[in-house]
């Protein structure tokens, strides 16, 4: 097996908390101009909904990253009842002015990252690239887990393979070479697989049944046994090898 020698992280439910943050500013949005709104505690719930399949559109190229926000904005609005914003994106910046003020990493980030030295780090995430590197400052990581790639300058998002073979050669290595960590399954655990990199699931919330055949750590701090187990696996199945190559000779 090849020597692991990079590391790639998700960013959103992997490094920082997008979904604690997102709940409470839509929560928050929605309460100013309904209070007492009888739906309010299913408007998590209905804009998580509406984030997949607009940010989808977004990363197919049908819609700008403005015009996804207005259509999530819109959409929420019809379903709750509420009055259509006349400024949509105006809106939209009251919702992402609270959502960046609840920026946080999750707690087992810096000691799980302080713990790589002598791996390559970099960040493949499917957000927009301008945000994605604000996120990466506001949680005290700049500098610290490599450069933060998107489809943006990729040229493809998770799941295309092209996301996952250039992010590998922007850390200089070859995907079979890397371990991406991440808790989205068909974009973190299974698509790398297509390229030969390696991964492992980040199962935070412990409520789905996991994917066969790949590794599955319930935090960040259980990440150095993963590896420390895969460099043990590795020196083993190299000492197989040169045994294979090199059989031992009975002495005469």
């Amino acid at each position: 097996m090849t020597p692991l020698k990079g590391i790639l992280f998700d960013l959103d439910g992997t490094l920082f908390d997008h979904r604690a943050a997102a709940d409470a500013a839509i929560v928050a949005w929605v309460e100013e101009r309904a209070p007492g709104h009888p739906r309010l505690a299913e408007t998590a719930a209905l804009w998580a909904a509406l984030e997949g399949p607009y940010l989808a559109m977004w990363q197919a190229g049908r819609c700008t990253v403005q015009e996804q926000r207005r259509l999530r904005l819109s959409g929420l609005c019809r379903e709750l009842g509420l009055a259509l914003p006349a400024d949509l994106d105006g809106a939209y910046e009251e919702f992402a002015s609270r959502y960046r003020a609840r920026w946080i990493a999750y707690p087992d980030v810096a000691q799980a990252v302080a713990g790589l030295g002598g791996y390559a780090l970099g960040v493949l995430t499917n957000g927009a690239q301008r945000m994605q590197e604000a996120k990466i400052r506001a949680i005290g990581l700049e500098g610290l887990v490599g450069p933060v790639l998107t489809g943006e300058v990729l040229g493809g998002f998770k799941p295309s393979p092209v996301s996952y073979t250039g992010a590998a050669a922007a850390l200089g290595l070859a995907p079979d070479e890397v371990l991406l960590v991440g808790d989205d399954v068909p974009n973190d655990v299974t698509g790398p697989a297509a390229t030969g990199m390696r991964s492992a699931w980040l199962d935070r919330l412990g409520v789905e049944p996991p994917p066969a055949g790949f590794p599955r750590i319930a935090s960040l701090s259980e990440l150095a046994g993963l590896l420390r187990a895969d460099h043990q696996d590795g020196a083993t199945s190299a000492s197989s090898d040169e045994l294979r190559s090199n059989p031992p000779t009975c002495a005469r």
